[in-house]
């Protein structure tokens, strides 16, 4: 069932995913089609997140988009960053020197080898927001050689949210904290929760395949005509069945990584699985170190495995 309408304003609205914002081209929006998308989500009771690129906007749309509840994403470097609900941060030396709202949320999109280098530098960013979520900008590229040094980053991490939850604090980072509060899958859910409406007034399964070249073959339906989604229950978990018996709950599941990776939506790529449990399992050594404690989670409970990719152990298809 959608719950979320995705607007991007602009063709170089920023990415807040693993995809990259491939248009250095400012078209807006039509203003016709953003009415017509409010209006839409107004029809169907979705919320609206609105995205934004690093320019302004006309008074207009401004007055338009007031007209309905909503949230903001914008990146780091806009003018319009002070309305923002959600910060994106779209290279690490922009976190630099920023001030920070301790009650904002905040996207950093890194590629690997940066995460690696600079781990010490984000850990102290940890305890100062009221959330960080890190996004991995090149998972397709994540090799068996990576693993270990994704495993020592989020040890650091995870000391970090350790010692802060020790403090009776409640950081939140999503590649440590959010399988340590989670009891289910909580995943990307696009195609399934949330919808995009794109500048050309068509509707894509999400942003990641509006900026893909061959972006006509992903298109769900438009503004005239509505919505059409092609074997719409293949986006929702039950019909995923690797995925639907897995608990790395806080894994994106990202539909678009998965036909790019698998050519196929439902099936996972071995980096994406592989960086879920890493996340999973640095998650369970927070957990079990701050047990003894009880000061977030008590009755919290993530098992040892031993494994990293649930198709490197047999799997009984029969039950699935």
């Amino acid at each position: 069932m959608l719950q979320y309408l995705i607007i991007l304003l602009d063709d170089a609205s920023t990415s807040y995913c693993h995809y990259k914002s491939s248009s250095i081209n400012h078209r807006l929006i039509d203003l016709v089609n953003l009415k017509a998308g409010i209006r839409f989500a107004m029809k169907e009771n979705l919320m609206i997140q609105f995205v934004y690129s690093d320019s302004d906007l006309p008074r207009e749309y401004k007055e338009v988009i007031e007209t309905i509840d909503h949230s903001k994403i914008i990146p780091s470097t806009s003018s319009l960053v002070d309305d923002a609900d959600v910060v994106v941060f779209n290279n690490w030396k922009d976190i630099i020197g920023y001030t920070l709202d301790a009650k904002a949320t905040y996207v950093l999109r890194i590629c690997m080898d940066d995460l690696f280098a600079q781990r010490d530098i984000i850990k102290t960013f940890i305890g100062k927001v009221a959330r960080l979520n890190i996004v991995i900008t090149d998972v397709e590229a994540f090799t068996e050689n990576d693993m270990f040094k994704y495993q020592t980053v989020l040890d650091t991490f995870g000391k970090e949210v350790e010692g802060l939850f020790k403090e009776n604090l409640s950081p939140q980072l999503n590649v440590i904290t959010d399988r340590i509060a989670l009891t289910q899958m909580n995943n990307c859910n696009a195609g399934s929760s949330n919808i995009t409406l794109a500048p050309d007034g068509k509707f894509y399964i999400c942003p990641a395949f509006y900026y893909d070249e061959d972006k006509e073959t992903f298109c769900v339906g438009d503004l005239q005509n509505g919505l059409y989604i092609k074997a719409a229950k293949l986006y929702k978990l039950a019909y995923a069945p690797l995925c639907r018996t897995c608990d790395a709950y806080q894994c994106k599941r990202c539909v678009w990584i998965n036909r790019k990776m698998t050519y196929d939506i439902t099936t996972p790529s071995h980096e994406q699985c592989v960086l879920a449990h890493l996340e999973r399992n640095a998650s369970r050594k927070v957990l079990e170190a701050t047990r003894t404690e009880k000061v977030f989670y008590p009755e919290q409970d993530i098992k040892e495995i031993n494994y990293l990719d649930p198709f490197d152990v047999r799997i009984d298809w029969h039950k699935i």
